[in-house]
């Protein structure tokens, strides 16, 4: 069993920079893959960005804006994110993955923690 807690969040003016923390715990040792993801009213979950290896992807809407990052010990992860506007305003959710290649075999959720981007 793996219960994933994510941390940071809450309220950002435009232009400004918040970090997320996403810490698993429980049965890590085959969790291979930290990926980040979004939720805003209305809308369907989206990916934000993923990291495995070292080898990170980001959806198009965060480049160059959003960075991920693991820790050593597995199921660790951060999500920088600087320059906010008001549409990165969601529920961001870690998504702690046990994967085979490009399959998912395991993905534990944490609870969200809510980001508003507002002047």
């Amino acid at each position: 069993q793996v219960q994933v807690v994510e941390y940071g969040g809450g309220l950002a003016q435009p232009g400004e920079s918040l970090n997320l923390s996403c810490t698993a715990r429980g049965s890590v040792f085959s969790i291979n893959k930290m990926a980040w993801f979004r939720q805003a009213p209305g809308k369907q979950r989206e990916l934000v960005a993923s990291i495995k290896n070292g080898n990170t992807n980001y959806t198009d809407a965060v480049k160059g804006r959003f960075t991920i990052s693991s820790g050593n010990t597995k199921g660790t992860a951060w999500l920088q994110m600087n320059d906010l506007k008001p549409e990165d305003t969601a529920v961001y959710y870690c998504n702690a993955q046990t994967t085979a290649g490009t399959m998912v075999i395991y993905g534990y959720w944490g609870q969200g923690t809510q980001v508003t981007v507002s002047s």
